[in-house]
């Protein structure tokens, strides 16, 4: 995760553009595969960029190297090194292979003349089959009974938060996220649960993105939300919070399966849970679910938990 501050908002209020900046993509020319495009990492307030610029971003250069009607199904994942913000990030597409049901591309993302995240993307035709998705158990708040971030994040202080990183936390990562049980930014509430969930809502309706159809941009939308709070359920259950003087954690690899298309523009509740921690890593599930509980997409990841 990472940069150096930078404006929040559009006017007074709180903005998705941050995302759709980030997948918005410029043609280059190719220097190692078959296509190649540009996307500008976007403000934060750490050293380096937020890790899902590079997942949403190297999801839309794969989507837009796709020229039939498959649909991304999956990706996997590595984060090599970190990427500066507000910095060109060079995104390289090999077409690995176009068949009748299934599709493979491979993107490497490269800054300063070196690879610093790579992945592999399946798209998929579509056929007829049986249907099934997970339901999730528990009876959870509405998100309008919840406190928003910066609600939460208003009267509080401590730890490493600054001025930047509440700003941020509150409205600078596109998303409205709504905690259950509370947020992780600056203590542990209550018990040391392996589960969490969040509601997440763009703060305002997603912009068209050029080269993107809108169903498109909708599943770079989840690929980049996803990032921000995979982790949590292991700080969690370790008692670390966000804002503990010296934590450093940094994401290492993420897959991400897309199940069926939904409203992204809606809330959304990511459901998800710490499954292994040690050795100074951490490994966390999510699941993403409509308010009529249907089941978007999972996602795995590990990373890097450094305490002080």
């Amino acid at each position: 995760m990472t940069p150096g501050p930078g404006p929040m908002t559009t006017g007074t209020s709180p903005t998705s553009a941050f995302f759709t900046d980030a997948v918005t993509l410029t043609p280059a020319p190719p220097e190692h595969f078959d296509l190649a495009f540009t996307a500008v990492t976007q403000p934060c307030p750490w050293p380096k960029a937020y890790g899902g610029d590079l997942v949403a971003a190297a999801a839309a250069a794969a989507m837009r190297s796709v020229t039939d009607t498959k649909t991304l199904h999956s990706m996997h994942s590595y984060f090599l090194r970190p990427a500066d913000i507000g910095a060109q990030v060079h995104y390289e597409v090999e077409v690995l292979r176009d068949g009748r049901g299934y599709s493979t591309r491979q993107v490497r993302g490269y800054q300063n003349g070196k690879p610093l995240y790579v992945c592999l993307a399946n798209f998929a035709a579509g056929e007829a089959g049986g249907t099934f998705h997970a339901e999730f158990a528990e009876v959870v708040p509405d998100p309008e009974d919840l406190p928003s971030s910066a609600a939460y994040l208003q009267e509080r202080s401590g730890g490493s938060m600054t001025e930047e990183s509440k700003a941020y936390w509150s409205a600078g990562r596109s998303f409205d996220m709504r905690h259950l049980p509370g947020p992780v930014y600056l203590t542990v509430e209550g018990r040391r649960l392996s589960q969490q969930a969040v509601w997440v809502r763009p703060f305002d309706r997603l912009r068209t993105v050029e080269g993107l159809t809108d169903a498109q941009r909708d599943l770079a939308a989840l690929a980049y939300v996803c990032d921000y709070t995979i982790l949590e359920p292991v700080l969690r259950v370790l008692g670390l919070a966000w804002a503990d003087p010296g934590l450093v954690t940094a994401s290492l690899d993420h897959a991400m399966w897309f199940h069926r298309s939904g409203p992204v523009g809606d809330w959304l509740l990511y459901v998800q849970e710490a499954v292994a921690a040690d050795a100074g890593r951490g490994l966390g599930t999510g699941r993403f679910f409509t308010r009529d509980h249907r089941h978007l997409a999972t996602v795995v990841q590990e990373g890097m938990i450094r305490p002080a």
